[in-house]
This record gives structure tokens, C-alpha cells and sequence, in this order.
């Protein structure tokens, strides 16, 4: 049989099982595979991708077509399977699942609800692990934020959520009240904290440890990627990954990885693109430059900014018994609604003016508490040198301006500068304003009061 006759049928056979057509990946794996070649090198070559990351998608791969074909298929029998599929198949015959419709879905998410499971796999126990949550005493109203994110990962079977936002705004303490909420929907629920930069390979290995505590994890990181894809089609899991800025670099572009770190990348990837049934949460205060190019239309993959807590801020200043509450919502104003940042204000209000805001806001604002200002110190110590000198310069705006207002007035190139400003904003550290089809771009009142006494101060 012809190559391309071969190749033509897999495809076919694919997507009258899965609604999916094989990804160009996938197909030269294939292709490579049936002329009894060596793929892995020459595809990684041809792809500009690494060896491992293809034999991921190779193992996926193979997962497929045994779940088309109903018989273990490997890059031994492929092709063999393949021509006597072929030629027991007349050329109308699609397969005893045929899809009738164009809809890119994979097998979990196409399963009727009313479809009955796998005996041996039902009823499940719910495993929950949390790890080294903290424990949340407070949980302050973000009640649309829940509902979007429940329905995220419940109704739309979400892969993939990056959950941002600036140093302190809540990432962590929402994403453990969606697990409180919705946890008895999953078979595992697991959380973990990469402020301690661990590897993916340490990062796999604990998963491993909780998903098979029976069976000895393997040492190979492309086979664990492999054995953690299959445990979350069998299972339906939830898993959070918080403080995820941890795996990404000081001093360059917003994003980027660590050096030995890249390797995550490649799994987050696969997380959003390999079918399966479960759903991983990254909480960051700065954006991995892989989350934009996944997160598009009709992709599992899901971005929520998370933003002032408004009016519900109040519930802080009560905590703390704080006066004058007419003026509650202007510090809450002041203080961008951000629950740490009101916290430390709130403290030095009670401990230096007896609580009482309307003394407090007589005095220049904002005022920074020194809590605070090393809080912001962790994402101002990331900052490349353009960076640095775009915030300097939007700290001396008495208004917000546009990009290319900006060339000229900093030693940087428009190239440099355009990059800045896009880092600046992947780490939540910029305001954009549209206004007569204008991106205009300042900073909030704390981090202008941070930069004029952190570096104006230094004469930057």
C-alpha cells in the first residue's frame, strides 16, 4: 500500500473516532515510523523541538491508535495493523463510533453523561492532597470569580487555567476556596507550592507518588510525563501549581524560563493539548509566555486575571477595627483593593493612628508600609533595564501615554521599548486605558509612589 494511501487512512480512522484530524506532528511521526525509520532525531530536527518532546507525542500517539484500533499498537506493528485495518475496511466504512460532526472534541468530553462507567473504576475515592496549603482563616466575597472558574472547569472541561495577578492579590486563597467548592466533582485533588523552584522531574515524581502508591515510578522524565497523561485521562483530577513565577527568570523579558527549567514548557503544553479529563490550575504574578499562544479560541485553555476585590475589601479594615468607615473606600481606592497591601496599611493605621483612617489619609498618599515595599521588591527585582526605565519614566507622567510617546525620551530602542511595556503588563505591574482607540499606559498610585522613592530617590 501506498504511503500516503496509509497515512490517508489513519487520518480517517482518527477522526471518525475522535473528531480530530492527526496533528502535523503526529503525522510525521507516523510517516517517519512506517518507512521503518528512526524518527526522534530527524523529526525533533525538522520540528525545532527537543527529542523528548517528541517521544511524548509519540507515546500519545500510540495511545490513539490502539484506542481506534481496539489492539495495542506500537511503532513495531503499526504499519501492519494499519494495512489489514485497510483491506478488511471497504472505503465507506468509518468505524463503528463514526462522528457525524466537525466538533474538536476528544473521547472524555464526548462520553454521554448517562453513560455507564467502567465497573472496576466506580465508585471512586476521593484523594486529597493539599500539601503545604496554607491554611485560610478569611475568605473575603469573590463569588463571580468561583462561579466563572467552576464553570471554567465543570460545564467547558477546561485543561488548562492560568490563574494571574499582582503579588497579593488573593491567586492563592481563591483557587483553595475552588477547591473546597467543587472538590467532590474529581477522583484527586492535589495542591502544590513551586516556591521552592523544585524540577519538573521532582515536580512529576511527587504526582506520581500520590496517583500509584503501589507501583515504582519510573526514571525516565519523558515516561513520567507519559504515566501522569494517563492517569489524568483515567482519572478526573484537579491540580493547582501555585506560585509558578518561581520557575521563570530575573533579568530578561517577562515568561521566560529558568535555565533548567524549560522542561515545563513542554508539559504545560501537553496538559492543554492532550486529550484527557482533568484540569491544572498555575497561579503566577507573571505570565509564562506559552500561556498566550495556548490560551485562543475553542482551546481548553483558560487566562483570569484577578483584580480588586472591591467593596468586599471593607470586610479587611473591619477585621482590623478601623474608623471612619465613609472613607473605607477611598483607601480601598488608594490601595487598589489588593487584600496584603490593605493588610500592612491597615496594621500601621491601628498601631501609629489609633485606627482612624480619616487621620491617615491627611497625610501624602500613598504612604508604603515597609511590608509592603518588600513584597513589591520581589517583582521589581525581576526587571530588565528597559523595564526599569519605563517604569521611571511613567512614574514622572502626570497622565497616562501611549507607546510611542515613550521613544525618544528612554536610551532604548522602539524595538526594546515595545518589549518592555509588553513584560511590564505580563507582570501585572502596568495600567491600560483605551481612550479614542489609544492604548494609554500609567502606573497605580502604589507602585508610582514605590518607584519615585525606590529609584528617583537613587536620581535613576
Amino acid at each position: 500500500m501506498e504511503l500516503k494511501e496509509v497515512l490517508r487512512f489513519a487520518d480517517e480512522k482518527v477522526f471518525a473516532k475522535t473528531g480530530k484530524h492527526l496533528e502535523d506532528l503526529q503525522e510525521a511521526i507516523l510517516k517517519e515510523t512506517l518507512q521503518g525509520r528512526k524518527y526522534a532525531a530527524k523529526v525533533a530536527k525538522d520540528r525545532d523541538c527537543s527529542e523528548g518532546y517528541v517521544r511524548v507525542a509519540a507515546s500519545e500517539l500510540w495511545k490513539i491508535l490502539s484506542d481506534v484500533f481496539d489492539e495495542e499498537v506500537s511503532k513495531v506493528n503499526v504499519r501492519a495493523i494499519l494495512e489489514r485495518a485497510k483491506f478488511y475496511n471497504s472505503p465507506s466504512a468509518i468505524g463503528r463510533d463514526h462522528v457525524t460532526n466537525n466538533v474538536n472534541i476528544c473521547q472524555e468530553r464526548a462520553r454521554s453523561p448517562t453513560e455507564p462507567q467502567n465497573p472496576q473504576q466506580t465508585p471512586k475515592q476521593l484523594h486529597i492532597d493539599l500539601g503545604d496549603a496554607p491554611e485560610i482563616f478569611t475568605f473575603f466575597d469573590r463569588t463571580s470569580q468561583l462561579s466563572t472558574l467552576e464553570n471554567w472547569i465543570t460545564q467547558e472541561h477546561t485543561r488548562l487555567i492560568a490563574l494571574l495577578g499582582i503579588s497579593g492579590i488573593g491567586k492563592t486563597t481563591l483557587s483553595l476556596s475552588l477547591i473546597d467548592r467543587i472538590k467532590t466533582q474529581f477522583d484527586y485533588v492535589i495542591y502544590r507550592s513551586l516556591r521552592f523552584s523544585p524540577t519538573l522531574d521532582a515536580t512529576l515524581t511527587n504526582l506520581l507518588q500520590i496517583f500509584s502508591q503501589q507501583s515504582e515510578i519510573p526514571q525516565n522524565i519523558e515516561t513520567k510525563i507519559s504515566q501522569i497523561l494517563d492517569y489524568l485521562r483515567k482519572n478526573r483530577c484537579l491540580i493547582v501549581l501555585d506560585d509558578v513565577q518561581m520557575l521563570l527568570g530575573s533579568g530578561q523579558l517577562a515568561g521566560q524560563y529558568k535555565t533548567g527549567y524549560e522542561d515545563y514548557q513542554l508539559f504545560f503544553k501537553l496538559i492543554a493539548e492532550v486529550c484527557h479529563q482533568s484540569c491544572l490550575i498555575l497561579n503566577s504574578w507573571e505570565k509564562p509566555r506559552e500561556i498566550a499562544r495556548l490560551s485562543k479560541e475553542y482551546h481548553p485553555v483558560r487566562c483570569f486575571v484577578l483584580g480588586s476585590l472591591g467593596v468586599a475589601a471593607k470586610e479587611i479594615l473591619n477585621s482590623q477595627k478601623l474608623s471612619d468607615e465613609e472613607t473605607w473606600e477611598t483607601l480601598i481606592d488608594i490601595y487598589q483593593g489588593n487584600p496584603l497591601w490593605l493588610e500592612f496599611t491597615a496594621t500601621l493605621i491601628q498601631e501609629l493612628f489609633g485606627g482612624r483612617v480619616s487621620e491617615f489619609l491627611q497625610c501624602e498618599m500613598p504612604i508604603l508600609d515597609e511590608g509592603l515595599q518588600s513584597q513589591l521588591s520581589q517583582p521589581f527585582g525581576r526587571l530588565t533595564p528597559a523595564d526599569l526605565a519605563v517604569m521611571v519614566h511613567l512614574a514622572n507622567q502626570p497622565e497616562p501615554v501611549a507607546v510611542s510617546q515613550i521613544f525618544n525620551k528612554i536610551p532604548f530602542s522602539p524595538s526594546e521599548i515595545v518589549n518592555a511595556v509588553r513584560s511590564i503588563a505580563n507582570r501585572f505591574l502596568l495600567e491600560a486605558i483605551e481612550e479614542e482607540k489609544i492604548t494609554l499606559f500609567s502606573l497605580n498610585p502604589v507602585l508610582r509612589q514605590y518607584v519615585k522613592s525606590r529609584y528617583l530617590s537613587q536620581g535613576m
